[in-house]
C-alpha cells in the first residue's frame, strides 16, 4: 500500500509519534519511515518502543519513554524532543486507551485514565507547538480521534467525551497556529483491528462484536487505512487542509 506514496515524500523531516509502542502508533511510524521521515518515538514501554524502532526503515530514529498524562510534562517532553532531534515537522498523537463502562459505574479514576493522554496530552502537545523553535513553520499535527466522538454508543460516554474534546481542540488550535501555516487535523477512526480492538472485543462479547462489524459497511479497518490518511495529512499534498476531522470509518457513520 505504501508504494503509492513517493519514497522521499518526507525525506529529512523530523516527526514525533506518540503511542508508538503498538497499534496505530507503530503502524504509522513504520509508514512514515518508509517515506523518509526521521522519527522520535514516544511511549510507556521501552522494550516495545525498541521493537518498533528496529522495525523502521532508514536510520536516525530515537526512542523516548514518557507518559503523556498532564499538560506541563507533555509540553516538556515535546520540547526536549525538539532539542535533541531538531525542530519538529510533524506530530502524530495516537497515545491513549479504551474503556467500555456504563455511566453508573464511571468514576474519577476512569476519567483520569481516559483524559490523561487524550485530552491533557493533546493540550500539552498544543502548548509546545505554540512555542517558537519547537515546530517548523508549515508543519503538521495529527491527533487520533474516533467516530465515538460523533456518534453515541452505550457504555462509551467517557471515551466519547474524550474524543469529542480532541476534535474541538483541533479546530481552535488550527486557528491559533495558522499564521505559521502549521496545519492541525484529527482522524476520527471507526473500529480498526489492533491490540486495543482485541481487548474491546473481549469486553463486549461475540454477538455484540458481530453486530458492531455489520455497522461498518466495509467491515473493520486495518492499521494501514489510518496510516495512509496520516501520511496524506503529514505531506505537502494536504497543504490547504487544517482544522478538520477526517472520518475514516468504513461507512460506520453513514448509517
Amino acid at each position: 500500500m505504501m508504494s503509492i506514496f513517493a519514497a522521499d515524500m518526507l525525506k529529512d523531516r523530523h516527526v514525533l509519534v506518540t503511542g508508538a509502542s503498538s497499534g496505530l502508533g507503530r503502524a504509522t511510524a513504520q509508514a512514515l519511515a518508509i517515506v523518509g521521515a526521521r522519527l522520535t518515538l514516544l511511549g510507556r514501554d521501552h522494550e516495545r518502543l525498541e521493537a518498533t524502532q528496529s522495525s523502521l526503515a532508514g536510520d536516525g530514529h530515537m526512542v523516548r519513554v514518557a507518559p503523556l498524562s498532564d499538560i506541563e510534562s507533555a509540553a516538556e517532553i515535546v520540547k526536549s524532543a525538539a532539542t535533541d532531534g531538531g525542530p519538529i515537522d510533524g506530530i502524530f498523537h495516537s497515545a491513549g486507551t479504551e474503556l467500555v463502562r456504563p455511566m453508573r459505574m464511571f468514576k474519577s479514576e476512569h476519567a483520569a485514565e481516559l483524559f490523561g493522554p487524550a485530552i491533557y496530552g493533546s493540550l500539552g502537545i498544543a502548548r509546545a507547538a505554540a512555542s517558537r523553535g519547537i515546530m517548523n513553520d508549515g508543519a503538521s499535527i495529527v491527533f487520533m480521534s474516533s467516530v465515538s466522538g460523533m456518534r453515541g454508543t452505550a457504555g462509551m460516554v467517557g471515551y466519547s467525551a474524550a474524543k469529542a474534546a480532541v476534535d474541538g481542540m483541533t479546530r481552535s488550535l488550527a486557528c491559533e497556529l495558522s499564521s505559521r501555516r502549521i496545519r492541525v487535523n484529527s482522524i476520527a477512526a471507526g473500529a480498526i483491528v489492533t491490540e486495543m480492538h482485541g481487548r474491546l472485543s473481549k469486553s463486549l462479547g461475540e454477538a455484540a462484536i458481530v453486530d458492531y462489524e455489520h455497522r461498518h459497511l466495509l467491515g473493520f479497518g486495518q492499521p494501514s487505512d489510518i496510516s495512509a490518511a496520516a501520511l496524506y495529512l503529514m505531506s505537502d499534498a494536504s497543504a490547504w487542509v487544517t482544522g478538520t476531522t477526517m472520518v475514516i470509518d468504513g461507512g460506520y457513520s453513514a448509517q
